[in-house]
């Protein structure tokens, strides 16, 4: 039985009129971007200060000054870094390591299904130097949430996100470490919420509001799957332990260690192509070994979980655009290819259903294709969707 009620804040906010950047192929759909008087989002206008504005040399020497601050003199781990072994967190980690001196400690927290490059990835990551904790929750309860996760948010990597934010949290303040270091500020880069361009660092304060779209993370689901039987109240208390890893630490814990969450974007030009290449040359990363993913046509991006196609596939169907706009886009303002390039890139791979792992998906969730499909269509705003010939159609697209 499916759950009817939708509770992603954010498709309430949507504007009803649809437009597009003058720069690259971002739409006013995606949440929270703005736009200034000549039609420019703001992660355009950002990658105008990022090329033309930014000092990189005074901005690299406030990373020195705060990696000497924290850097500890007897080896004992001093930051935390997470991620899959992917290009991005094996640039930021290889970096701290080798170009600062730093002592990392790498968390990751499991995908929900690994791929075999993705695992390779990892494997290759950890052999290239550096210490590893990877954590795999209770997968039964983690499967439940990841579909309730899917039911009411349109997105089954929601749940997932919370524990991948929270549990490098829990393990800073287990090991007493007060530096954490994640790739690029999302905001700034992709657009959204681009006033966090000035921050050099995360406000933790603010993560519940942001991260959790208005609701309370893994709660919320955790109430509704109880209210319609997916739990019992038994089995939520026996994993009481392993649903804190869910939840941000307390806040009077964070401050108490002195928390702080970085951004190497902020200090150093994020350049995620270059990232693929330092990545290959130096932490043994590989490209997808079938060519480029779907819904895109890079072969570098996101490749470690055999979920992510139906990640970027929900928000096509919530927001109306995909993986491949924000890929294009971001190679728009790193100057890699043109507008009239991405705008044809984005017709031809926007969208595109993800049917390489459709079926494992479906036996993860515990959901049949049809259910899929009726979760699918309840996430598809009116103003951006049309039934043409009994076949969906977006309204709009880019030009």
């Amino acid at each position: 039985m499916i759950i009817d009620e939708v509770l992603d804040r954010q498709m309430a906010a949507q504007p009803k009129e649809v437009f597009y950047c003058k720069r690259c192929v971002n739409s006013n759909q995606r949440p929270r971007l703005k736009f200034n008087a000549e039609g420019i989002c703001d992660a355009c206008q950002y990658a105008d200060e990022k090329h033309h504005i930014i000092d990189w040399k005074a901005r690299e020497a406030l990373l020195r000054a705060l990696l000497d601050k924290h850097g500890s003199r007897d080896g004992r781990y001093d930051v935390i870094v997470p991620g899959s072994g992917g290009k991005d967190s094996g640039y930021v980690t290889h970096q701290l390591k080798y170009v600062y001196g730093m002592h990392p400690l790498t968390v990751t927290w499991t995908p929900h299904m690994f791929t075999d490059i993705g695992w390779k990835n990892l494997q290759g990551f950890i052999d290239s130097g550096f210490d590893n904790i990877l954590f795999r929750p209770n997968n039964i309860l983690h499967r439940k949430i990841s579909r309730l996760a899917l039911e009411l948010l349109g997105d089954s990597f929601e749940g997932w996100s919370y524990g991948m934010k929270a549990f490098p949290l829990h393990l800073a303040i287990r090991y007493q470490i007060p530096l954490i270091f994640y790739g690029e500020n999302q905001a700034a880069e992709y657009g959204g919420l681009v006033e966090s361009k000035y921050k050099s660092h995360d406000l933790f304060s603010d993560w519940v509001h942001v991260a959790y779209k208005g609701q309370r993370g893994v709660d919320t689901l955790i109430e509704k799957g109880l209210q319609h039987g997916r739990f019992t109240k038994k089995e939520i208390e026996d994993n009481a332990a392993t649903i804190a890893l869910y939840k941000l630490p307390a806040l009077d814990q964070i401050e108490k260690l002195g928390l702080e969450s970085h951004w190497l974007s902020y200090y150093k030009k994020w350049v995620p192509q270059e990232n693929y290449y330092y990545a290959q040359k130096y932490c043994g990363f590989e490209p997808n070994p079938e060519g480029r993913s779907e819904g895109t046509y890079s072969k570098y991006a996101s490749l470690d979980d055999k979920t992510d196609g139906f990640h970027f596939y929900m928000q096509f169907i919530k927001f109306g655009f995909g993986r491949c706009t924000s890929e294009a886009s971001m190679e728009i303002r790193c100057g890699h290819i043109t507008r009239k390039e991405a705008v044809a890139l984005v017709r031809k791979y926007d969208g595109e259903f993800p049917k390489r792992y459709f079926t494992e998906y479906l036996q993860y969730l515990n959901i049949t294709e049809e259910e899929f499909w009726r979760i699918v269509d309840k996430f598809r705003p009116p103003h951006l969707w049309q039934k043409v010939n009994n076949q969906w159609r977006l309204k709009y697209q880019v030009e």
